[in-house]
C-alpha cells in the first residue's frame, strides 16, 4: 500500500510539474500616480505600456484598465495592467528588455507606489 500510494504521489507531481510547465506566465502591475500627475502624463504612461506589446515579442497579451471597483480596497492604485507571457523565460527575457528598461524609466517622478505579481496560471 505504501508503494502504492509513493507512486501515485510521484506521478502526480509529475503531472502537475507538467501542466505548470506549460502554462501561460501573467504579470500583473499596478499603478499608483503621485498627487497632481496631469492627465496628459498618465495618459502617456498608459500609450506607454500599451506600445510595449508591440516592441516586445515575448508578450503574448495585454490588457489594461482603469480601477471601476466599488468596495475601496484599492489602496490608492488606480491602473491594472495584466501582461501574459508563454513560460517564465519568455518573462525573464521582457524583464531586461531595452524598450521594458526604457518604459521604466519615464515612470521617474510619476508613481507613488508599484504593486508587481507574477504567477503561474492554472
Amino acid at each position: 500500500m505504501n508503494r502504492l500510494f509513493a507512486f501515485v504521489a510521484m506521478l502526480l507531481g509529475t503531472v502537475i510539474s507538467a501542466v505548470a510547465a506549460d502554462a501561460p506566465y501573467r504579470h500583473v502591475v499596478l499603478f499608483k500616480f503621485k498627487d497632481g500627475v496631469p492627465a496628459a502624463d498618465v495618459t502617456k504612461v498608459e500609450q506607454a505600456f500599451i506600445a510595449l506589446k508591440k516592441s516586445i515579442p515575448e508578450i503574448q497579451g495585454l490588457e489594461w484598465g482603469t480601477n471601476v471597483s466599488p468596495e475601496g480596497l484599492a489602496s490608492g492604485f488606480t491602473h491594472c495592467f495584466f501582461v501574459t507571457f508563454k513560460d517564465k523565460a519568455a518573462l525573464e527575457r521582457y524583464l531586461p528588455h531595452p524598450e521594458h528598461k526604457k518604459f521604466g524609466a519615464q515612470l521617474k517622478g510619476l508613481l507613488d507606489k508599484v504593486l508587481v505579481v507574477d504567477y503561474v496560471a492554472r
